[in-house]
């Protein structure tokens, strides 16, 4: 069992009852949401006032945009980039197979500042390879906001799929809630 033991800012110390292990963790973003928004001609996007506000407490306007896994791009906090390349950093880069993926997870990847009234500027590059070009929609979860083609991401909500299948294949499997 884990306890928390103190706190600095947006980290948590914590400390397992019975032994001498300390964690230190940090909490990640959550965003939630999804926010129709159009880039500028010269491909800047204005943040959603609604996303703004659930960025972290420690948000210094930093940002970087991959490539996502549907042809759309990903959009994270710098902060929690950096949790994610550490992740990514662990894998033996002796296999192919994971020096593939990180060549491809990283491709394109870029640092993005808020400017001063909250345009993010996005790389021409990227923006063709999600085929977006003016209208689109910013999709928040988890410590990532995803940023489609309007046309594209409801082609893809409005696939026929059976919903709760895919809810019973993919969450119906999970151990229950061990109390961590």
């Amino acid at each position: 069992m884990w306890c928390i033991v103190g706190k600095s800012g947006n980290s948590y110390l914590y400390l397992q009852h019975n032994s001498l292990q300390i964690a230190k963790t940090k909490r990640m973003t959550n965003f939630i949401g999804e926010y129709d928004s159009k880039l500028d001609e010269k491909g800047r996007l204005t943040l959603p006032s609604g996303l703004k506000k659930q960025c972290s407490s420690q948000f210094d306007g930093k940002f970087v945009v991959n490539r996502g896994l549907e042809n759309c791009l990903v959009l994270y906090q710098k902060q929690d980039w950096e949790v994610v390349s550490g992740k990514i950093a662990k894998l033996n880069q002796f296999v192919l197979k994971n020096r593939q993926f990180i060549r491809r997870f990283n491709n394109g990847a870029t640092a993005l500042d808020l400017d001063g009234v909250g345009r993010l500027l996005f790389p021409k590059k990227l923006l063709e390879y999600a085929g977006i070009s003016k209208e689109v929609v910013l999709f928040g979860y988890a410590d990532k906001i995803e940023i489609w083609s309007k046309e594209a991401y409801e082609k893809m909500m409005n696939e026929e799929q059976d919903f709760a299948a895919l809810a019973e294949d993919v969450m119906g499997k999970l151990e229950e809630d061990k109390g961590e």
